[in-house]
């Protein structure tokens, strides 16, 4: 396994097919298809895209169809449907990072895979804490999916957070320790910051600003996945007239350089497609330079983290 210099990657901005696994996963394998294609080495989509982002939750506390309609469409990471994505990524060659609903015993997460170019299943994550209303339909994770850098057939250390875990110091922290080269930072759609009470922090403006200054802080590529929602997606989950994914929109997908600058330019917030840009692993070098947060920018003897990386099981059996 050789690093190049140079590598090209692919965000996705597209609609997911709304609570419908068998399409969703037709629809991803469309993509990576058309990334691969189109010369990428690595394609990210945003967080949940398989079956879309379950966005009724800011809207109403409770929606058992909508609710039992999801798990029953949420991906279970050891099935057909996850190796169906597999052999996509090993058919093109390309490193696939994947946002979706993990389907657990019917218990859901959010989930990240990291497949690689030969269609090994290199990593699956889920969000150590749902956000918000998030926690009305998704679990927590455990110290295992701290573990959340891999390397990849590219020679590149890819690793990936779910939406706010890159407001959370710790986590970061301790991602960045992984060495990683591309940071996947999967969200749902984002809408611009409309004024009044509403959370900046919330808006597309000041989510794009979180996954900035990863890069800033991390020195790495970061791949901004977002996603769309039209008036289909809006029916599907009534969300009209809600403050969050009640309009078409949503699209912000970027690529952002290891300085936090943007490298890719935007697609029309409600139009689907890939954005793309060529990773030039040089700057990253000359931003460690200056600042390397886990290397020579830092304190060990007056600041450390501990960490707790192992699986928490329901249950434990000892014998005597």
């Amino acid at each position: 396994m050789t690093s190049s210099a140079k590598v090209r990657v692919a965000v996705t901005q597209l609609e997911p097919e709304w609570l419908d696994l068998q399409a969703s996963v037709k629809k991803t394998c469309k993509y990576i298809a058309e990334a691969a294609q189109n010369g990428a080495q690595l394609v990210a989509f945003a967080e949940a895209f398989i079956p879309g982002y379950p966005a009724w939750i800011w809207i109403r506390n409770l929606d058992p169809v909508l609710s039992t309609r999801y798990i029953k469409n949420s991906l279970v990471v050891d099935s057909t449907e996850m190796r169906t994505i597999q052999d996509c990524a090993a058919e093109h060659g390309i490193v696939v990072s994947l946002g979706f609903s993990e389907n657990y015993h019917n218990s859901l997460y959010i989930d990240q895979a990291i497949i690689d170019s030969d269609g090994k299943l290199l990593m699956t994550r889920r969000k150590l804490k749902a956000t918000h209303m998030e926690r009305t339909i998704f679990g927590d994770a455990s110290g295992d999916s701290l573990m959340n850098v891999v390397t990849t057939g590219i020679g590149r250390r890819v690793g990936a957070l779910s939406c706010w875990e890159m407001a959370q110091p710790l986590l970061k922290y301790h991602t960045i320790h992984q060495r990683e080269d591309i940071h996947c930072a999967a969200w749902p759609p984002l809408e611009p910051h409309q004024g009044g009470p509403g959370l900046w922090s919330m808006s597309k403006e000041g989510c794009q600003a979180l996954s900035q200054a990863y890069a800033i802080e991390s020195q790495t590529f970061v791949l901004h996945a977002t996603t769309v929602i039209t008036q289909k997606g809006i029916e599907i989950m009534s969300t009209q007239g809600g403050q969050l994914m009640s309009s078409p929109g949503g699209g912000a997908s970027v690529v952002l350089g290891c300085d936090g600058r943007a490298m890719s330019e935007p697609l029309p917030a409600a139009e689907e497609g890939i954005v793309y840009a060529d990773l030039d692993f040089d700057q990253a070098v000359f931003a460690k330079s200056f600042i390397d947060v886990c290397g020579h920018y830092s304190r060990p003897d007056l600041l450390w983290l501990g960490v707790d990386t192992r699986q928490k099981k329901l249950v434990v059996v000892q014998s005597d």
